[in-house]
């Protein structure tokens, strides 16, 4: 039985359906934060306990709070993953990361249409 991952996802206000990719990789979002808030910006940040992976999502974040998150990523020993927010960025940054291998993410993979 595989342990499932707790997830803190950083950046965007909705998600779509990378909660639905994740689930099928046996990842929970423990905590989903927009990175809106001016506090994300401090130094002295800290993750949620629990915390196995942190998701940036990088077309929605600026560099301060990506430097912050980070930061307090290494802190926690949390491994980071930073994609831009999109089912297909979100599976190779898995893939990349040993989430998951080629062969699971093309079978949960978004299904593609033949062309006309």
């Amino acid at each position: 039985m595989t342990t499932c991952v707790n997830a803190v996802i950083v950046g965007a206000d909705r998600l779509g359906n990378i909660p639905d990719l994740l689930k099928g990789h046996n990842i929970s979002i423990h905590r989903h934060i927009s990175g809106r808030d001016p506090a994300h910006q401090k130094k002295n940040l800290q993750l949620p306990s629990g915390t196995d992976l942190l998701i940036l999502l990088t077309d929605f974040l600026g560099h301060n709070v990506m430097k912050t998150f980070r930061m307090a990523a290494q802190r926690s020993g949390v491994r980071v993953v930073a994609c831009r927010r999109s089912v297909c960025c979100m599976q190779q940054a898995l893939m990349q990361c040993g989430y998951c291998s080629e062969a699971e993410c093309k079978v949960s993979g978004p299904s593609r249409r033949a062309p006309l």
